[in-house]
């Protein structure tokens, strides 16, 4: 079952959101795997798995046009998204740009970095505090292992999609999204989550050149 967002990410979205120019060029709909641990195994980065459980994150979101006065670092779209978890555990929403880079005249990648809040948890209280009764050290420990400790409600976004043109109007995308505080945020704790997963992007109009 979906959480409602907590306050404070859910306005500063919406204000984001409002922000965009009036005629966004995207809608984005996707569907995500929720903390994947491929990254994190593979490279040694990444994700802990601590969430990875039945749910999954759908993401809602819009894509501005090309941003013609970002010229001189390659005129990114803008991207306001939420990921809301069916499982009950952290959602996040996320800011941020992007570049899409054409392959071919079907295929392009996309890659993007963002900034997201998270209404995750940031700071589990430790297992082994003294005085604690035995009910206390059993919901510090289930949380310590099936919760991810992000450090800092503020996180970075990074993200990387492979996407392809289906029609004038959709596009899908291939996607990897990474939210973590990079020891930036907060000093210590730096736990993050990886969700991979497929978006369908609804295009308004031509993004231009």
């Amino acid at each position: 079952m979906i959480r409602l967002f907590w306050a404070p990410p859910a306005v500063g979205l919406a204000v984001a959101l409002i922000a965009m120019p009036a005629a966004a060029a995207d809608a984005i709909l996707g569907v995500y795997a929720h903390d994947v641990t491929f990254l994190g195994d593979a490279l040694g980065i990444g994700s802990a798995g601590r969430e990875n459980g039945d749910g999954a994150d759908i993401e809602i979101g819009v894509r501005s046009d090309r941003i013609d006065w970002l010229s001189w670092i390659g005129r990114p779209q803008a991207h306001a998204f939420m990921s809301l978890n069916t499982d009950g555990l952290s959602n996040f929403g996320a800011i941020g740009l992007s570049w899409p880079i054409k392959i071919t005249h079907t295929f392009y990648v996309r890659p993007g970095l963002g900034l997201a809040l998270t209404d995750g948890k940031a700071g589990l209280p430790a297992v082994n505090a003294p005085g604690l009764t035995p009910d206390q050290i059993a919901r510090r420990l289930d949380a310590f292992e099936h919760r991810i400790d992000f450090g800092s409600k503020e996180l970075f976004e990074p993200e990387i999609n492979f996407g392809a043109h289906l029609s004038r109007r959709f596009d899908a995308e291939l996607s990897w999204v990474h939210i973590s505080n990079g020891e930036i945020f907060h000093h210590g704790k730096n736990q993050g989550l990886d969700d991979a997963g497929l978006r369908l992007i609804y295009r308004f109009g031509p993004h231009g050149g």
